[in-house]
């Protein structure tokens, strides 16, 4: 049976993968791992249109097992996060696919410090999730209530309208909300700053989040960006767990270049926890290089925000992230937030009167070339010892001057393949020709 929990909870085409029956039987499955005798649980939700209905399976599920059930309503999944550590809940889960499109929808478990649950706890209540209908039953007294919990969101706006006020600075930002759950929350907020906010993608209609626009389509906030003449602009996604910025030119800056920007500023202040940043192994290694030459120490972990956080907790790091524009700030959240690193950019451009594009020429990245192709085989490829010795010749070529990354794709049939170094016509080679023997040999027919 393949597993229901990947590297962001479980996922799926909302009502033909994820149906409300799987809803209602997390709940239940919830209930009683996480719930008996430690309290509520706290709901949230993006703005697809299937929220509503994998919402109401959730709350039927747990409040079926005596167990309140709180609704923080339409929320960013960094306050669903921050309100679960704050207050008295024992768990949480988000409703929501973050940057997927609006058919997908998702359920992400928290535990009560608002983190997501480990491997092991996820693989047990998978399990009780599997038999949710042989668990017993209450009668009517004894039923859990489905509370309104929306004014908890005005922790999570104070707290972050606390940070804004340390970023003070007079500049014009455009603001992207990809339709999203951020729309109730981030305008406010960034204007907290004193910046001047042209806000854009904040009429969601259910079908329309991350379309055209929000984190995985930046070009339309840039093009914004270059005909208002703004200093910055920000994009965030679905769930406003991510954010990808644009200079004052127009251009998208690398989420890695992101991730340096707020690393190298905050070594220069002495505060950066353990002077260490946690990246994943497909960051870029002149983003490794900038951080080691100031003083500070980088540490890669396996793909996936969760896996970012857990390193981070070990070592003490105080900055963590993914290219994609996760970017976790220690000080403030235990997950990705759009909306703090928002924050953080425009508190170092008004601390050092510096643009975002000078900002950026700080990272310089060496050349990288990322392909996803889908094979049949992709847990397999290390059993070809074609492709094995291709793989091998190319780390050997690129020894002190790049590497190569070769994955399985922990979400779709397809093996990536990384290749990064100095030269970028001979990493643009490498990476086509392993990508063609990787769909040559792992599509063999049976």
């Amino acid at each position: 049976m393949t597993r229901l929990f990947g590297t962001d909870g479980i996922r799926g085409i909302a009502n033909v993968d994820l149906k409300p029956t799987l809803a209602y039987a997390l709940g239940r499955a919830t209930a009683v791992q996480l719930l008996t005798g430690r309290g509520p649980l706290l709901v949230g939700q993006d703005t697809r249109r299937s929220g509503d209905m994998l919402v109401a399976g959730l709350v039927a599920g747990a409040t079926s097992m005596g167990a309140d059930v709180h609704r923080l309503g339409i929320c960013p999944t960094p306050a669903l996060s921050f309100v679960t550590g704050e207050l008295d809940y024992a768990a949480g889960v988000m409703v929501s696919a973050s940057h997927n499109p609006a058919d997908d929808n998702g359920l992400k478990v928290l535990d009560a410090a608002g983190m997501k649950l480990d491997e092991r706890a996820e693989d047990e209540l998978e399990a009780l999730l599997w038999r949710a209908d042989e668990l017993p039953s209450p009668t009517n007294a004894e039923l859990g209530r489905d509370i309104d919990a929306r004014a908890g969101l005005d922790r999570y706006r104070a707290h972050r309208l606390g940070l804004a006020a340390q970023a003070k600075g007079d500049v014009r930002v455009v603001l992207d909300c990809a339709n999203g759950s951020a729309g109730p929350v981030a305008p406010d907020i960034l204007a907290a700053t004193g910046a001047r906010v042209s806000v854009h993608f904040a009429s969601p209609d259910g079908v329309n989040i991350n379309l055209g626009c929000g984190a995985t389509a930046p070009g339309a906030l840039a093009a914004m960006v270059a005909a208002e003449g703004a200093d910055v602009g920000f994009a965030l996604d679905g769930d406003a767990d991510r954010c990808v910025a644009i200079d004052e030119l127009g251009q998208v800056v690398d989420g890695d270049q992101l991730l340096g920007i707020v690393a190298l500023d905050r070594l220069a202040r002495g505060a950066l926890s353990a002077a260490t940043l946690v990246v994943s192994v497909l960051s870029n290694g002149g983003l490794a290089a900038v951080v080691e030459r100031a003083g500070g120490r980088v540490q890669r972990t396996r793909v996936g925000d969760k896996y970012i956080l857990d390193a981070m907790l070990v070592s003490g790091a105080g900055v963590g992230g993914e290219k994609s524009g996760h970017v976790i700030i220690r000080e403030h959240s235990t997950s990705g937030d759009g909306i703090v690193t928002a924050l953080e950019v425009l508190s170092i451009m008004a601390r050092t009167g510096r643009r975002l594009s000078e900002l950026a020429r700080d990272v310089p990245l060496f050349p990288q070339q990322q392909r996803a192709v889908p094979v049949r085989f992709k847990d397999q490829w290390e059993a070809d010892p074609e492709l094995v010795a291709a793989v091998r010749d190319a780390e050997t070529e690129l020894t002190g001057r790049g590497r190569v990354l070769v994955r399985p794709s922990g979400t779709e049939p397809a093996l990536r393949i990384m290749v990064e170094g100095e030269d970028a016509s001979r990493v643009l080679e490498l990476a086509d020709a392993l990508a063609s023997l990787a769909a040559n040999r792992l599509n063999q027919p049976t």
